[in-house]
């Protein structure tokens, strides 16, 4: 019985760490589908109606990560609380922006770049509002939810089914090898990806940190949308 109880711990364990991830992807398929159904006219549904389910999507995903708070012991913000792994974390992640906009050539990109062009929508209180879940969901959800699936739960597990027994940022080459190319294949730039997953590992091992990597992530994330803003190159977004 102790062992049955063992291997529903672990199951769980896992679960509430994919989950948030698993929802995310979901929804990319909705929306995905949803362009194909207006594009091809199959489905009266307006060409911006996917722009709408980003919010969703974000407060969605937030509210689970919440929810399951309590599961990442892992997670130590109490690490941020030295001005060292601030910098640290907020270096590596001007650095990784800075290579991620300089990595579109042809080659590196991989499907149909879409963005997400919040201008569709007429200038007032709902770009507005776009604009600032895109924000928060990119710079805030985004880096929390994919950390705890990539970095803390994926790496430990591809060395061993029994994750909770491996301790954060322990190296193998297989799953760094693995972690990183499965990284990259969420990303339409799949060599800007290659390249992101190699440096917040490398981050991870060098400080066994996750709060550092999602600070990391998180300064990479706000650049990018600061940059798009700006710019005008959605196709970051």
């Amino acid at each position: 019985m102790t062992h049955l109880n063992e291997k529903y711990s672990l199951s769980q364990g896992g679960l509430s760490r994919i989950a948030p991830f698993a929802l995310y992807v979901a929804f990319m398929v909705v929306d995905d589908v949803l362009r194909f159904l207006s594009s091809h006219g199959y489905v009266p549904i307006p060409a911006t109606a996917h722009l709408y389910l980003y919010p969703v999507k974000a407060i969605s995903v937030g509210i689970l990560l919440i929810i399951l708070r309590r599961s990442y012991s892992e997670l130590k913000w109490s690490d941020l609380k030295r001005p060292a792994a601030i910098v640290a974390g907020t270096v590596v992640g001007v650095v990784v922006f800075v290579l991620w906009i300089n990595m579109t050539w042809s080659w590196a990109v991989v499907g149909q770049l879409y963005g997400y062009d919040p201008t569709a929508v007429p200038e007032g209180l709902s770009r507005s509002l776009l604009i600032v879940s895109r924000i928060i969901g990119a710079a805030v959800v985004v880096p929390v939810m994919e950390e705890i699936f990539w970095r803390s739960w994926l790496l430990r597990y591809l060395v061993s089914p029994d994750f909770k027994s491996v301790e954060i940022g322990k190296f193998t080459s297989s799953s760094f090898i693995i972690g990183t190319v499965m990284f990259a294949l969420e990303h339409n730039l799949w060599f800007a990806g290659i390249m992101a997953g190699c440096v917040y590992t490398i981050l991870l091992y060098r400080t066994k940190s996750l709060a550092q990597c999602i600070l990391a992530h998180a300064v990479t994330n706000l650049l990018l949308g600061l940059y798009v803003l700006n710019t005008g190159q959605w196709y970051f977004w």
